[in-house]
C-alpha cells in the first residue's frame, strides 16, 4: 500500500466517523524538511568537519 492508498483509506474512515480528514500526502513535506534542517543545523555545525573527513576517508579506502 502506498501513501495515496493510505490517504484514501484514512479519508474514508474520517468521513464515516465524522472527523477531520488527514492532510494530503506531500502537502507539508517542504515545511517538515525545513524544520528538520533548522533543528539539526547547530549539531551539524559542530561535527561537520569530522563527518566530511570520515566520509572522504571511507570513499578513498573502499575499492
Amino acid at each position: 500500500m502506498n501513501a495515496m492508498h493510505q490517504y484514501m483509506l484514512d479519508s474514508y474512515r474520517a468521513s464515516q466517523h465524522g472527523t477531520k480528514a488527514p492532510p494530503q500526502p506531500g502537502l507539508h513535506d517542504w515545511q517538515a524538511a525545513r524544520e528538520l534542517t533548522t533543528h539539526a543545523a547547530p549539531r551539524r555545525a559542530r561535527h561537520s568537519r569530522g563527518r566530511v573527513r570520515s566520509a572522504l576517508a571511507r570513499l578513498l579506502h573502499t575499492g
